[in-house]
């Protein structure tokens, strides 16, 4: 296993802000700006039902000249945004079918660019999408803001900015991957128990950042209007074949919205602890698989790379040590509570809404039945005393 700085390198995770973005880009130069002047004002756009018409008018421009990195996942945020403004305009079941080819041409050849797919993911609107308001202050909610906003007033902000301090909390854990692996190999169990009581630290951090999504986001608006704008064309009644990309593709394409499963944090310390969702209902394990494909490539490959290190849960299950097992449980358990109360937001700003016991999540899943299969499979994998 590489070292800390060997894997920030390699996967294009930083060592402060985790899996996301490191001080985002704001502009694009000509003729880019075109996009940004327009993703920076949907909400008046769409209020004033002049955004379709923006974006029919817009010419295509060839993405050649984003040569960099930031510049195209910059693109590619706003190019995520304008397509979502335009499939669900004003949020009235007045739905576009097609994305016109001046939007659709530039953005899917950018996505394909990025190994990300044409649709609005939460490496766009959560790592990418964020600044800070003094470059010198802290990353607090007070001291941060958001680049591009929907309709719903400041829900956009705090749905996104309190997601992104729960990911950046929980990734502070990820420099001690290499001295976690590296105890296990030689048999260290001081150390590991070390990286592990870090690990459980930064996941109970992470469930505090959680808690002020009470504080800034609004239930009835997160549901009746920023929703709509997170609603992917996969498994969709209003789009039931999926979103036409004219110009690109022939047939229209199926891509799930925006979603938490979506986050590599997460996925990166269920692999760690040897917590199998593959183990639980057969459909969250293939959703969570499935979500990857929306993470940058190099994120992925991570993932992928954790995958074949060596399995932490063995080696503690085969030292029989009451300790070491007890620091193993206090990571599986801040991961439960976690998911405990993913349940409970999601019961608070979805299922309440919507007067319904069973709501489709932006990713297209059943989410209650999802994340109860995730958090009883996470439950499960607490070592219990022999």
């Amino acid at each position: 296993m590489e070292s800390s700085q060997e894997i920030f390198e390699k996967y294009q995770i930083d060592e402060e802000v985790g899996f996301a973005l490191p001080n985002p880009l704001e502009e694009l130069p000509a003729p880019y700006d075109e996009w940004i002047s327009i993703a920076k004002n949907l909400p008046e756009l769409i209020d004033k039902n002049e955004l379709r018409e923006k974006v029919d008018q817009l010419k295509i421009h060839s993405t050649d000249a984003l040569k960099d990195h930031k510049s195209q996942r910059l693109a590619h945020l706003a190019l995520g945004y304008i397509t979502m403004a335009y499939v669900w305009n004003q949020g009235d079941g007045d739905v576009r079918k097609v994305l016109p080819k001046n939007i659709a041409v530039p953005y899917c050849e950018l996505s394909e660019k990025l190994g990300l797919p044409p649709i609005l993911v939460y490496a766009d609107c959560v790592l990418a999408n964020w600044k800070k308001k003094d470059p010198n202050g802290p990353m607090t909610y007070e001291n941060m803001d958001i680049l591009f906003w929907f309709p719903g007033g400041d829900c956009s902000k705090g749905f996104f900015l309190v997601s992104l301090l729960v990911e950046i909390a929980a990734a502070s854990a990820i420099k001690v991957i290499p001295d976690l692996f590296k105890a296990v190999k030689n048999e260290d169990q001081n150390a590991l128990q070390k990286a592990l009581c870090y690990i459980a630290s930064c996941l109970r951090q992470a469930h505090k950042e959680f808690e002020q999504i009470n504080d800034y986001v609004d239930p009835s608006t997160f549901f009746n209007v920023l929703r709509i704008y997170l609603s992917g064309w996969k498994g969709n009644s209003q789009l039931p074949e999926g979103l036409k990309y004219e110009g690109f593709w022939n047939t229209p394409q199926e891509f799930a919205g925006g979603s938490a499963a979506q986050s590599s944090i997460f996925q990166c310390f269920d692999v760690l602890l040897g917590i199998q969702q593959s183990s639980g209902e057969e459909s969250a394990s293939r959703f969570l698989q499935e979500m990857r494909k929306y993470m940058p490539p190099a994120h992925q490959e991570f993932l992928l790379s954790l995958e074949s290190g060596p399995s932490v849960r063995e080696f503690v299950l085969s030292k029989g040590d009451p300790k070491l097992r007890a620091d193993y449980n206090e990571c599986v358990k801040a991961m439960v509570s976690l998911r405990n109360y993913h349940l409970q937001i999601v019961a608070k700003y979805i299922v309440i809404p919507s007067n319904k016991q069973e709501n489709k999540g932006t990713g297209g899943t059943s989410v209650m039945t999802f994340l109860k299969s995730v958090r009883g499979t996470t439950e499960n994998f607490l070592l219990r005393d022999n």
